[in-house]
């Protein structure tokens, strides 16, 4: 699956960046402004893959289902957007990892279901980004993961068939996308995971446990 790898895909958050310390400051705020005592981030960094919906779970054990939900969420939004550069940094060794895939010419790129709006600025500021072929947010296409079409979307992007590319992702929506898109998936199991995650029943083609494995694979292929 390996052999012929032309790109390289990425999911952002929780595999390429630690977005959880401002994901969690940002849904801890809304406790502290209404006078709850704040939570540790260890609380709040197990969900961080699932966005508002876990933050806001987190800080106030709240599902989408209830009724005050939606605002809570645009309030989540909105503190999110006033902080999230300011603790967020790219995972040890990914760094070194996008650096040899631009050495050797391979294009790579990410596809996030965190929306354009912020994805866009959050991805400007980062220096790790500006070799980035392509970025496909959440809201890129009408769909999002675990759906193909935003890796679809990718790939036409790269002009590389969806079966030449290998996506890497944190979660088991990442390795979903990724079968039905017909590209090699790689579960990062480093990144965030969730509560009771088991890469090993996601089916993805392999599993990774630090950022430089990602190249050890390539290298055997």
């Amino acid at each position: 699956m390996f052999a012929d790898v032309q790109a390289v895909l990425f999911d952002l958050d929780g595999t390429l960046i630690d977005s959880a310390p401002d994901l969690g400051a940002a849904a801890d705020k809304m406790r502290v402004d209404r006078g709850l005592p704040s939570l540790p981030l260890a609380h709040y960094r197990p969900l961080a893959g699932a966005g508002a919906r876990g933050m806001i779970g987190v800080a106030f054990g709240l599902t989408p289902e209830h009724a005050d939900f939606s605002a809570l969420r645009e309030e989540f939004f909105a503190n999110y957007e006033q902080c999230m550069t300011q603790r967020t940094y790219a995972f040890d060794g990914v760094p070194e990892l996008i650096a040899h895939l631009v050495a050797i010419d391979l294009p790579w790129g990410v596809v996030t279901n965190k929306a354009a709006r912020f994805t866009d600025p959050l991805t400007r500021v980062m220096p790790l980004f500006l070799s980035a072929r392509t970025v496909v947010s959440g809201d890129t296409t009408p769909h999002a993961k675990p759906h193909p079409e935003p890796l679809f979307e990718a790939a036409r992007r790269l002009a590389i068939a969806p079966a030449r590319c290998l996506y890497v992702g944190d979660d088991e929506r990442d390795v979903v996308a990724g079968l039905a898109a017909g590209m090699g998936t790689v579960a990062a199991t480093y990144g965030y995971l969730g509560q009771k995650a088991d890469p090993s029943q996601w089916g993805a083609h392999a599993t990774i446990n630090f950022p430089g494995a990602l190249l050890q694979l390539l290298a055997k292929a």
